[in-house]
């Protein structure tokens, strides 16, 4: 089976529709989350989300929008972000993003795969370090862990002595671009597809990743998207400033 692996799109449509205009061929899409805050288009990015498929783990910024959380633990950038995103949703499109599954999600055909926004162990943690990962990668039952929340894509791995890190090596900054990671059958894993709408590894392109259970390859990916679009979108929704010119940072 081959997965479609998509995570923090933060209400960024143009990222979105440029993933999935060149996305390969594949079986399933999941979504790791955080598909509202941020961005100018909220609505649109939920409709889209909806037509991909069925299996979702709610983030952060969603439980936000819709009431789970309190903003109070928001920086006031992304406090603001959330509470227009609020008052843009329709009521429907609020209530579905209120009933996304906290995680982990697992898929009965995908043995030893689970699927989380955060860390397995909670899913409001950020996994950024070696020392961040070393519990989940442990404890967790799966061995192979699929998260968000973080916007950096890449993946940990142990034998439950070493521990390492990886992340992609690319070579431009302007096209689309593909890295494959082999996964090995005695390793834990836990591994980010990056985010398609803002990414924050200091690449500005959005990314993904592909998952072929059969063939154990992760398949990371980047994308040039329309990025005057985002940014135009989100200063004509008199959205913080700071929101646009981020995205042409990466960071």
């Amino acid at each position: 089976m081959r997965v479609l692996l998509i995570s923090d799109i933060h209400s960024n449509l143009e990222a979105l529709e440029a993933c999935l205009a060149v996305a390969p061929a594949h079986d399933v899409v999941v979504n790791l989350g955080d598909i509202v805050g941020y961005g100018a288009n909220p609505n649109e990015v939920i409709a889209r989300s909806r037509e991909l498929g069925q299996v979702f783990v709610r983030g952060n910024h969603d439980k936000a929008v819709c009431g789970l959380m309190d903003l109070k633990d928001f920086n006031p950038v992304a406090a603001l972000a959330a509470e227009w995103t609020r008052n843009q949703l329709t009521p429907d499109n609020l209530e579905w993003l209120r009933s996304l599954p906290q995680g982990p999600v697992q898929i009965s055909e995908l043995a030893g795969l689970q699927f989380v926004h955060g860390s397995p162990l909670d899913e409001d943690d950020y996994v950024v370090t070696v020392r961040d990962a070393v519990e989940p990668l442990v404890v967790s039952s799966a061995p192979v862990t699929f998260f968000g929340h973080t916007h950096l894509q890449g993946s940990f791995e142990t034998n439950k002595v070493l521990l390492e890190s990886f992340h992609p090596a690319y070579k431009t900054v302007g096209q689309s671009e593909v890295s494959d990671f082999q996964l090995k059958d005695d390793l834990r894993y836990m591994v980010n597809p990056g985010s398609v709408g803002q990414p924050r590894d200091g690449d500005w392109r959005a990314a993904f990743a592909v998952f072929d259970s059969e063939n154990h390859i992760v398949t990371f990916c980047r994308v040039p998207y329309n990025l005057k679009s985002a940014q135009d979108r989100i200063l004509a929704a008199n959205l913080p400033q700071r929101l646009a010119t981020r995205l042409a940072a990466g960071r």
